[in-house]
């Protein structure tokens, strides 16, 4: 292996399925001059990371090089790839560029956290390169479920790179650019050194369908129902968007879109120029004064995500329009593992008010964005790379994609986050490993993986919390009984008293018999409190409780 190397290195969406960011580098060894593919996030979830907002890719590693990256690509606008991009740019410091759809997405993302919108610059796609330090790379466009999704064309002194994005063969997307098996041929032309290749649907066994190919069937559906209608859909699948509008329309009705992600979407979208021709709409304000076997809703919320549109019609009314027996409610899209229990829980809501819930386990009103197995297996013989690469996946989809390659007599390597390859020779080779973590948006704040705040919070949900509070005067003496408070704990334990009251007892007895060394260090005697605390909590109520001492002491005037 020469110094120079062709350096690939995921951050986050290697081994996972979200959160994107990969870096390439090319030059010395640890000199490299780097670019960033996609800063994403992923959704957090009550069990693992409880009141966490968002989770993104810890790009300390990157930050630390930051003079020696040279941008920033943006493939296309869904959250596992632009949610974190304001959020990690302050400490980049990098131009973005991306397409124009993703790009007014990406300006209004850092306009919302103050920063400048400006930073994003937009490209056309291929044959237009942007020049990257020693990187000239292009926009493929490529069909997905949302507009302008592009793969990237990376050309370096050590080969042509393509990187694909997330993508599917869709010859009739109805809104964005179709699959070009041409234009895909014409850029394998050069030689390609290495295909870094989406994986979600490897374990997909039949070809892909268009996204076409929903449209009959969403619109008999919507055609044959008596009462309100009510679809769900990815708010960034604007070509669904338009499809379920279009049906409700001919249909007879009046669409009305709820949820400000959607509404976003499509304003983007009419924007940027990639949607034209959608349905008009109507306020839901004016919605309350149309018949509603006139009315068609198209609604955030299909991963059941509880402040969405879906969940709050679930619940009852929302922005004053309510569901009832007889309406029909759609949902137009796959339940991403991991979303069961919030999408079966609307289900039964919806049931509750006598709502004929239309689910799409027979694949008739949804299609996926991914490429299946042997639409891989297509992409790897028309671009006929030396290597393929795959990410964006879980460690099994990565894997199976491996070895889908190395069948086709191409040299294949399972690289997760923190796995560092060079791709310049033969085959990719691991020269390296980086601590590949998270961070977190808590609210206001961004907070580490390992800073403890949320293990805290798991800890304080599953054991419950006592907050005890002591005075002691200025002889080092407690003066009165400590006062406890419960959180999260029966009041009442096997002893049949108060569980406040036999604490603050035992409490009291445990100063009594510290000794003067204990009473006059505060660390010492936080712990002789917490320990007794959590031994009493455990002989009455069968558990041991987090604990927090709150220690005052009296100075001498």
């Amino acid at each position: 292996m020469s110094d120079t190397q062709l350096m690939y290195l995921p951050l986050g969406g290697a081994g996972e399925i979200g959160m994107n960011a990969y870096v390439y580098g090319y030059g010395p060894a640890g000199k490299e001059r780097l670019i960033l593919v996609d800063a994403g996030v992923t959704f957090p979830d009550m069990d693992s990371t409880p009141g966490v907002d968002l989770i993104f890719a810890d790009l300390a590693w990157l930050a630390e090089r930051a003079d020696r990256l040279e941008a920033i690509f943006i493939t296309h606008a869904h959250e596992d790839h632009i949610g974190a991009l304001a959020m990690v740019l302050p400490q980049l410091k990098a131009p973005v560029y991306c397409r124009a759809f993703t790009g007014n997405i990406a300006a209004r993302k850092l306009d919302e956290r103050g920063q400048d919108p400006e930073a994003v610059e937009i490209v056309p796609p291929y044959p237009m390169q942007v020049q990257a330090g020693p990187f000239q790379v292009s926009f493929l466009p490529v069909s997905h479920s949302i507009p302008e999704s592009s793969g990237l064309i990376i050309d370096s002194p050590a080969g042509r790179l393509v990187h694909t994005g997330d993508f599917k063969l869709d010859e009739n997307p109805v809104v964005g650019e179709p699959f070009d098996p041409d234009l895909w041929a014409e850029i394998a032309k050069p030689g390609v050194k290495a295909l870094i290749c989406d994986s979600t649907n490897v374990f997909s066994p039949a070809a892909g369908r268009s996204e076409s190919t929903v449209a009959p069937a969403i619109r008999q559906l919507i055609a044959a129902q008596p009462g309100m209608v009510v679809a769900t859909t990815f708010a960034s699948n604007i070509a669904r968007l338009k499809t379920l509008a279009e049906a409700g329309r001919d249909a007879g009705r009046s669409i009305v879109l709820l949820g400000r992600a959607m509404r976003r979407m499509v304003e983007a979208g009419v924007q940027s120029g990639v949607l034209t021709d959608f349905p008009s709409t109507v306020s839901p304000e004016d919605a309350t004064s149309i018949p509603r076997e006139n009315l068609m809703l198209i609604v955030t919320g299909s991963q059941g995500e509880r402040r969405a549109a879906s969940a709050q019609l679930s619940r009852g009314k929302y922005l004053g329009l309510t569901l009832a027996e007889g309406d029909t409610f759609l949902f137009s899209s796959k339940t991403i593992p991991g979303n069961e229990r919030g999408v079966i829980s609307i289900i039964n809501a919806l049931s509750e008010m006598g709502v004929d819930v239309v689910e799409d386990s027979a694949d008739l009103y949804h299609v996926s964005g991914h490429a299946n197995r042997p639409d891989l297996k297509r992409v790897h013989d028309i671009i006929n790379p030396q290597m393929v690469v795959p990410m964006h996946g879980e460690h099994r989809h990565l894997r199976a994609h491996a070895k889908l390659a190395e069948e086709g007599g191409r040299a294949s390597i399972v690289a997760t986050n923190g796995t560092m390859l060079d791709l310049s020779g033969d085959k990719p080779v691991v020269v390296d490993h980086i601590e590949a973590s998270r961070r977190y948006l808590d609210g206001a704040l961004t907070i580490g993986a390992f800073d403890g705040i949320v293990r805290d919070r798991i800890r304080m949900a599953l054991n419950g919390l006592v907050l005890i509070s002591l005075i002691i005067d200025e002889d080092d003496e407690p003066l009165g009984e400590p006062w406890v408070e419960l959180r999260g704990l029966a009041e009442t334990g096997l002893s049949r008293a108060g569980l406040v009251e036999v604490l603050e007892g035992e409490l009291m007895q445990t100063l009594n018999r510290a000794s003067d060394k204990t009473l006059m260090d505060d660390d010492a005697l936080e712990e002789t409190i917490r320990r007794r605390t959590r031994q009493v909590a455990q002989d009455e109520i069968g558990r041991k409780p987090e604990v927090a001492v709150i220690i005052s002491r009296l100075s001498a005037a």
